[in-house]
């Protein structure tokens, strides 16, 4: 939910270095002019590139045009949503280089406003809350689906609800006897039959029980703990692991499948969490945070089984039917998979997604593959995304162990420059945590801004709907403030900062 009053467009996939010039001018609330990245500073990681451009068919210059583009209109969109607030009905991005960020509502009266934001309005009859709760109704009801319809998904650009099935006639029934309006549902036929990758190494491989064999997702951290996080459907609590070298390395602490479709496993001292997933060419892609890719954004994988796979985001919030039951709140992605992959990496540009958890298709004819978004794993289990440089989230930090705290009180639509309206020199490189704590009710956001010598530019971010945020950002030396801003609600704040 990145705000913009007088922002600038930092993006975690600008990697350049800026060099502090001159000492900068005493802070103030006013957060600087906007800057956009430019196409000279996105670096793709290592490999993605060249997925990219097979995957999707694109041009070097088209895959590096699509990065950027999504990267700026991603931005833009969290605000939007939030100014529609129950008028809202999806967005997506659209064009070979996502040039195009649609947003749809369903009051006619805010495309101007739309338009002046940057992005294409599109006039809708269903808000997405209205298809959310038809989509949840349909999940309460999943023991009624038949095996021919597995599948089915909130879908914005169609403005419905639709059950993907090969005998449309039991779909409507089911649909019927869930007590859904028909009219918001579309039942399109499909030959699609998911299965959970389970068994077989994707990504980093590793071992369950000594025998069954899933991918690490994303590297971790629950307080002083280790870890990582994978799919549900490979162990469960209690069940241990060996690492891809067959060495010791942990226990599954909590596990859900099916409903859900993940898990977090804890490592001994044997292992170390590191920001990086497996680029399937002998290099790393470096985990910087993890916001939400829209409809339409490209998105990529890692395997040991099939490589470096790309593709776009097709539907957030789908259900999938396996042989096991049904799971909720997944993305459908068209990103190939083959079994070995399951638990590992979903990644766009530098921006953790989720984790693999099952599909059709294979990668020589093509297929669709699902997810478990990343955020709702963090979430569920108070852990913090190991990231390097922009990253943030929440987590349930407590906002403990910190150098310095700061406070400070903050009315609605106000935002505060921390510490005590100035700025802090950091003569050495080295990551920056800080942990905003804010009032029950209320929606603040915490940023991190380095001087560039003429202007106050983020680097990173952490903007949930809540009152409580926690960023890390690995830099250079320079001088740096964070801004408290109180989207919505008013209140006393109190701010936790670790400096290098």
């Amino acid at each position: 939910m990145l705000r913009r009053r007088t922002v600038t467009a930092g993006c975690a996939l600008v990697i350049g270095v800026i060099a502090a010039m001159t000492s900068p001018s005493m802070a103030a609330a006013d957060r600087g002019a906007s800057t956009a990245p430019s196409a000279s500073a996105v670096k793709p990681p290592p490999g993605m590139l060249d997925a990219m451009k097979r995957d999707l068919r694109l041009s070097t210059e088209q895959a590096e045009s699509r990065l950027l583009n999504e990267a700026r209109l991603g931005s833009i969109e969290p605000k939007v949503r939030k100014n529609l607030r129950d008028a809202y009905a999806g967005s997506w991005l659209s064009g070979e280089t996502s040039s195009t960020l649609v947003v749809a509502t369903t009051d006619a009266s805010k495309a101007a406003s739309i338009s002046a934001s940057g992005a294409q309005a599109k006039v809708v009859d269903n808000t997405l809350a209205s298809l959310n709760t038809a989509k949840e109704t349909l999940d309460k009801n999943s023991a009624r689906a038949p095996k021919t319809a597995p599948v089915w998904y909130v879908d914005v650009r169609s403005n419905r609800v639709v059950v993907l099935t090969s005998q449309p006639a039991q779909a409507d029934a089911f649909v019927a006897a869930s007590g859904v309006d028909s009219s918001l549902v579309s039942v399109q036929l499909s030959g699609e039959q998911p299965r959970t990758y389970y068994n077989v190494r994707g990504g980093d491989a590793y071992y369950i029980n000594n025998s069954a064999r899933c991918s690490v997702g994303f590297a971790i951290t629950r307080g002083s703990t280790n870890g990582f996080v994978s799919a549900g459907h490979c162990g469960r609590a209690g069940n241990s692991t060996t690492g891809y070298n067959q060495v010791s390395q942990g226990t599954f602490q909590g596990s859900s499948f099916p409903g859900n479709d993940y898990s977090w496993v804890s490592v001994n001292s044997n292992w170390t969490s590191v920001p990086y997933v497996n680029n399937g060419s002998g290099g790393n892609v470096t985990v910087s945070g993890s916001t939400v890719a829209q409809v339409g954004a490209s998105i990529c994988r890692s395997g040991s089984t099939t490589g470096w796979h790309c593709g776009t985001v097709q539907q957030l919030n789908t259900s999938v039917t396996y042989q096991e039951g049904t799971v909720s709140g997944v993305t459908r992605t068209n990103v190939c998979a083959e079994p070995g992959d399951s638990g590992g990496s979903f990644i766009s540009g530098s921006q953790a997604q989720g984790v693999t958890s099952g599909g059709s298709g294979n990668c020589s004819s093509g297929g669709t593959t699902y997810f478990q978004p990343v955020n709702e794993i963090l979430s569920t289990y108070g852990l913090t995304l190991v990231t390097s440089g922009g990253g943030g989230g929440g987590g349930g930090s407590t906002c403990t162990g910190y150098q310095s705290t700061y406070t400070g009180s903050l009315s609605s639509g106000g935002a505060a420059v921390q510490p005590n309206n100035s700025y802090y020199q950091s003569t050495v490189s080295g990551t920056h945590r800080g942990c905003l704590d804010g009032p029950t009710g209320v929606d603040f956001d915490l940023y991190l801004q380095k001087y560039n010598g003429s202007a106050w530019v983020d680097v990173a971010s952490s903007t949930s709907s809540g009152p409580d945020e926690a960023l890390t950002y690995s830099g250079t030396s320079g001088y740096y403030r964070y801004v408290v801003d109180a989207y919505s609600g008013s209140g006393s704040y109190s701010l936790g900062v670790t400096r290098p």
